[in-house]
């Protein structure tokens, strides 16, 4: 039964936040499916290249006592299904947070003072590192889209700035469980001489870094899918507004 560890822990994270997205009474979530699985699948594919030639470089690998069997390009079926299963229950939270919670944000002021904070750690931790793959790269792009972000000034992260905070409370249990926490071995194990070896539990401190900037990244994307496909720009509307 161990086989089924990881593609369980899969589904599991991924079934409730997709059960509500059928409720018709407050969100209505599945109205975005098309805007949301498209910013999802879009991102999505670019962090799987990323894992794909980190599995080649043996920066990381997963262990085959706790995986069906399935593989692609030296990634499991269930690592494939957790670049859409992850995203979609994480961010459904921080659009949760935005329906239920509508006034919850930032002020402009306090978002930018936190992205410089941000940004200027990033990219201290990214040029210090360059000779360890997974940190440079990590936190290197995360850096980068701290940068956008300062520039730009995307109002979006008023809110996921708080938003993260709560995610970050499952996405921790959730690889926790991949990186040994809870079972004998790592689902996913590591090539230590490829990172700051800093763990949070069990996980290495990059995948915290690695993590924002997939589910911010489909944020922005979806929110640009959202306002070119003419989608409503409130979460707290109904079918019909």
């Amino acid at each position: 039964m161990q086989n089924y560890y990881y593609i369980a822990l899969d589904i599991c994270s991924f079934l409730i936040p997709f059960l509500f997205s059928f409720e018709k009474k407050w969100m209505n979530f599945i109205r975005f499916w098309k805007p949301f699985f498209s910013a999802i699948i879009l991102v999505g594919l670019f962090f799987i290249i990323w894992d794909i030639y980190f599995a080649f470089e043996n920066v990381w690998g997963f262990n085959n006592e706790y995986l069906i069997g399935i593989r692609w390009f030296k990634l499991p079926l269930e690592e494939w299904l957790f670049f859409l299963l992850i995203p979609y229950a994480s961010n459904f939270i921080h659009y949760s947070l935005e329906y239920f919670f509508p006034k919850l944000e930032l002020s402009k002021n306090i978002t930018q003072s936190i992205t410089i904070v941000l940004f200027v750690m990033s990219l201290g931790v990214f040029t210090w590192n360059l000779d360890k793959i997974y940190t440079a790269s990590s936190f290197g792009l995360f850096a980068l889209l701290m940068l956008f972000q300062m520039l730009f000034q995307w109002k979006y992260a008023r809110r996921f700035y708080i938003s993260f905070i709560v995610i970050y409370i499952p996405f921790f249990f959730v690889n926790s469980a991949l990186t040994g926490s809870y079972s004998d071995k790592p689902v996913v194990f590591y090539d230590d001489a490829e990172n700051l070896g800093i763990r949070v539990g069990t996980m290495p401190l990059e995948d915290s870094f690695y993590c924002f900037s997939m589910l911010y990244g489909s944020v922005l994307l979806f929110e640009y899918f959202r306002i070119r496909w003419n989608y409503s720009k409130n979460m707290s509307l109904q079918l019909n507004d």
